[in-house]
C-alpha cells in the first residue's frame, strides 16, 4: 500500500500512469494523412522563403481561383441578415431542392428532396455513407489509387479489399478486375473523374460495372444483404476535351436502390473551405443516414447552404463560372503534361497521363534504383519525392498515399494552388534534377 512519503509508492503510482494508454485502440491505430504530412513539409519551406512549385494538396489558392461571385455575395447577404442559428439536421429545404433540380436537369437523374442529404463537405458524405451501410467485418471493395477508402474501412471495421489498377485502364478498375472479389461484398466505392488520377470512366467501362453490381444482387437470396456502390462524383463539372461524365443511374436506372452519390461545391465551385456538400440516394438509406449524421453534427452552416441553393439556382453563373475554372485548370494541366511527354521523348525516364478531369495529373518519374549527384540512391517513391522537392522544389504526392504498395513512380500532381507561372519555372527545373541522376 502507498504511504504518504513512500519514494517507492511514488515511483509505483507514476509507472502505473505512464504505462496507461490514455488514448482509445482505434485512435492508436489510426495513421495521420500522408498528404497533410507532405503539406505541411512545403508550408515549412515557403514560410521559410523557399519557392516552391507545389503540387500536392488537393485544394485552391483563392489567389490562382476564387469561389463564384455569386456564392460569395450571398454569403455575405445571408450573414447580414442573421442567418446563423441551427439548419434542419438534413439540409435547408431551399438547398435539397436545387440538389434535386441540378441533378435532374443536368444529370437527368430524378430524386425527390427528400432523397437529398446535406453535409459539412463531401467528406462526412463519404464516412456517413460508410457508417450507414456498413459493419464491422463487411468487405468494401475499391481500386487502388484511391482516396482514403482504407481508412473509411479502419474506421468501420471493414475488410478493405483493395484492386490494384494500373495505366492500361488509366488507373480505374474495369468489370474483370472487379468480377473475382465482389461475390459477398457489402459495398464498391468508386470515384469518377478520379482523385488522383485526374481520368474519367468511359459510359462503356462504368456500364459493364453497373452490369456486375446489378448481377451481384439478382444473385442473393434467403435474406442476404444487398452490394451498394457509392459513387463519389464531386469532380463531375471539372472534365477537360472530349471527356464527359457519366454516372450509373442514367447508365442503368434499375442500379438506383442500390447506388449512392457523393457531392458538392467543393471542388467544382473551388470552395473547399465553405463546407457544402450532399449525399443522393434511396430514401431509406438517406434517413438512416440522417438519423446518424445529426448526432455527429455534420450539417453545413445555415449561410453558406442558403446562398450555395442561390448558385445552384443560378444556371448562367454556374456555366459561365464552369468555364472559366476548368479554362484555367486545364492550361495549368496541359502545361504539365505537355512538358513531362516532351521530356519523355527526349528519353528521359518519365510519363504523364492525359488530363481527362479533376485538377489532377498522374505522372511518372521512374528513377528508382538511379543515383543522384550527391551519390544517394533513390529506392523508394519517397526517396524520388524528396529528390525533386531539393533539387528542383518540385513537390508531389507519391501514390503510396493512395493505397499503392509498389514503388513504381507514380506520382499526384495537383494544379488547384499553383499559377502558370510556378510552373514555367518549375519545369526546367524539374528536368534538370532528372537529367542529373545517374
Amino acid at each position: 500500500m502507498f504511504e504518504p512519503g513512500s519514494a517507492t509508492g511514488t515511483l509505483e503510482t507514476a509507472s502505473t500512469a505512464v504505462d496507461a494508454r490514455r488514448i482509445s485502440a482505434m485512435s492508436e491505430g489510426m495513421s495521420g494523412s500522408e498528404i497533410l504530412r507532405i503539406a505541411a513539409e512545403i508550408r515549412a519551406m515557403t514560410e521559410g522563403g523557399q519557392r516552391v512549385c507545389n503540387l500536392t494538396v488537393g485544394d485552391f489558392s483563392p489567389a490562382e481561383f476564387r469561389i463564384p461571385k455569386v456564392l460569395e455575395n450571398e454569403i455575405a447577404d445571408a450573414l447580414r441578415r442573421g442567418e446563423t442559428n441551427y439548419p434542419p439536421s438534413n439540409g435547408v429545404s431551399p438547398l435539397r431542392e436545387s440538389v434535386r433540380r441540378l441533378y435532374e436537369q443536368a444529370l437527368g437523374l430524378r430524386y425527390e428532396a427528400s432523397s437529398v442529404l446535406v453535409t459539412s463537405g463531401s467528406r462526412p458524405g463519404i464516412y456517413g455513407t460508410f457508417r450507414t451501410i456498413v459493419d464491422p467485418g463487411d468487405r468494401v471493395v475499391f481500386p487502388v489509387p484511391s482516396w482514403n477508402n482504407n481508412h473509411y474501412c479502419y474506421l468501420t471495421g471493414a475488410v478493405p479489399v483493395p484492386v490494384a489498377t494500373t495505366r492500361d485502364t488509366t488507373f480505374l478498375p474495369t468489370r474483370e478486375l472487379l468480377a473475382p472479389v465482389i461475390r459477398g461484398a457489402r459495398l464498391l466505392s468508386l470515384n469518377s473523374p478520379l482523385n488522383p488520377t485526374g481520368t474519367a470512366f468511359t459510359p462503356e467501362a462504368l456500364g459493364e460495372i453497373c452490369d456486375l453490381v446489378l448481377e451481384e444482387n439478382a444473385r442473393r437470396r434467403n435474406g442476404e444483404r444487398p452490394l451498394y456502390l457509392m459513387y463519389d462524383q464531386v469532380y463531375w463539372m471539372l472534365t477537360f476535351g472530349e471527356t464527359r461524365h457519366v454516372d450509373p443511374v442514367s447508365l442503368r436506372p434499375e442500379i438506383a436502390p442500390y447506388t449512392i452519390y457523393v457531392d458538392g461545391v467543393s471542388k467544382a465551385f473551388a470552395a473547399t473551405g465553405v463546407r457544402v456538400g450532399w449525399v443522393v440516394g434511396p430514401k431509406d438509406i438517406i434517413d438512416s443516414m440522417n438519423n446518424f449524421m445529426g448526432h455527429v453534427g455534420t450539417w453545413a452552416p445555415r449561410a453558406e447552404q442558403i446562398a450555395t441553393a442561390r448558385l445552384l439556382d443560378a444556371p448562367d453563373a454556374v456555366s459561365a463560372y464552369r468555364a472559366e475554372i476548368t479554362a484555367g485548370l486545364q492550361q495549368r494541366l496541359n502545361a504539365l503534361h505537355d512538358g513531362i511527354v516532351a521530356m519523355r521523348a527526349a528519353g528521359l525516364p518519365v510519363d504523364a497521363t492525359a488530363p481527362m478531369g479533376a485538377i489532377y495529373l498522374s505522372a511518372r518519374f521512374a528513377l528508382n534504383g538511379k543515383r543522384t549527384p550527391d551519390g544517394q540512391v533513390l529506392r523508394t517513391n519517397d526517396d524520388i519525392r524528396r529528390y525533386l522537392l531539393e533539387a528542383a522544389r518540385f513537390a508531389v504526392v507519391p501514390f503510396q498515399a493512395f493505397g499503392v504498395k509498389e514503388d513504381t513512380g507514380w506520382v499526384r500532381l495537383s494544379v488547384g494552388a499553383v499559377s502558370m507561372a510556378d510552373i514555367e519555372r518549375g519545369l526546367p527545373l524539374l528536368r534538370q534534377a532528372v537529367e542529373s541522376v545517374s
